[in-house]
């Protein structure tokens, strides 16, 4: 079972650096297209590589199975695929826990958590080691599993495991209100929920809607639920409404259901929550680089949640 898991993990981490080496030749075919499109001179550090590149650029304008032939790098497939293939298939499952010790705060939180993403279960943390809760999360078929940490009492981190093999996603918690402390609170319901995401439009913003979004089952129609994460200046806001509408179905009623608070993405691991000291990291936050001119290029080289 070790050994199966290891080959697995391994296979999971060379299909992820071969899909970062056909993004970085792929971004080298559209910028030579571009300059023969244009008709302008082709950039310094492409010059060398630019009759290859473009040869290999009309194989795969010929087809995938053509460029294949072709020994092109097109055949790769997206890793994404492979790390939520059963998302909108299968309902997912999800464990939320605490760090060791919580508050009553933080369990309240938890509560709410759980209450938040369909057919969730709470765990109690107790002395339970972080290895064993995963390996009981992979025997049960777990898909996600929550950690939430405090400081002081106030909740103030969510990190989010994807199982069997990542990506874990770490968020840093701000401005939190639980549901009591919202006036008029709507009641909560266990409908699978609507969901709006603003504002992610770079790639690290489409992958970060990627690990929000395979956390929800898919709705129906009639789900009267919404969920809305809303990306300004790089902290998503949460917030849970329940709508009606009018008898003439002219005007719609929002209700906050609660909780609310400001989420802020300053890591994406490859692996597991378990295996974080040995897994590559596939984005994290520079917090000391946030001049406007350094903003820029880091949308631009690394990817922001949303291009300056």
């Amino acid at each position: 079972m070790l050994r199966r898991k290891a080959r697995e993990r391994r296979e999971y981490l060379y299909r992820k650096s071969k899909e970062t080496k056909f993004r970085q030749i792929q971004e080298k075919k559209d910028k030579v297209r571009r300059a023969i499109d244009e008709n302008r001179i082709i950039d310094t550090n492409l010059k060398k590589d630019a009759l290859e590149l473009q040869k290999s650029g009309a194989w795969d304008d010929a087809g995938p199975e053509l460029a294949a032939a072709m020994g092109g790098d097109s055949a790769v497939a997206n890793s994404m695929d492979d790390e939520y293939r059963w998302a909108g298939v299968e309902d997912p499952k999800i464990v939320v826990t605490t760090s060791r010790d919580p508050s009553s705060k933080l369990k309240q939180f938890a509560k709410e958590i759980k209450l938040i993403f369909p057919g969730s279960q709470r765990l109690n943390r107790g002395n339970y080691e972080v290895n064993q809760l995963m390996e009981a999360c992979r025997a049960n078929n777990v898909t996600d599993f929550i950690i939430l940490n405090e400081n002081r009492g106030i909740p103030n981190g969510m990190i989010i495991s994807h199982l069997p093999h990542g990506p874990t996603a770490y968020f840093s918690l701000s401005d939190v209100v639980m549901r009591h402390d919202i006036p008029d609170i709507g009641t909560m319901s266990e409908a699978y929920p609507h969901l709006v995401f603003h504002n992610f439009k770079s790639k690290l913003g489409e992958r970060t809607m990627s690990i929000l979004k395979y956390l929800f089952p898919v709705p129906k129609d009639e789900s009267r639920r919404v969920l809305t994460f809303a990306n300004h200046d790089d902290y998503i806001s949460f917030r849970h409404h329940n709508y009606t509408k009018s008898d003439k179905g002219k005007t719609i009623e929002l209700n906050e259901v609660g909780p609310r608070f400001q989420m802020r993405l300053f890591q994406i691991k490859l692996g597991t929550f378990e295996n974080e000291k040995a897994s590559d990291t596939e984005w994290s936050l520079r917090p000391y680089m946030n001049t406007a001119r350094k903003r820029r290029f880091l949308s631009k080289e690394d990817g922001w949640l949303v291009q300056d």
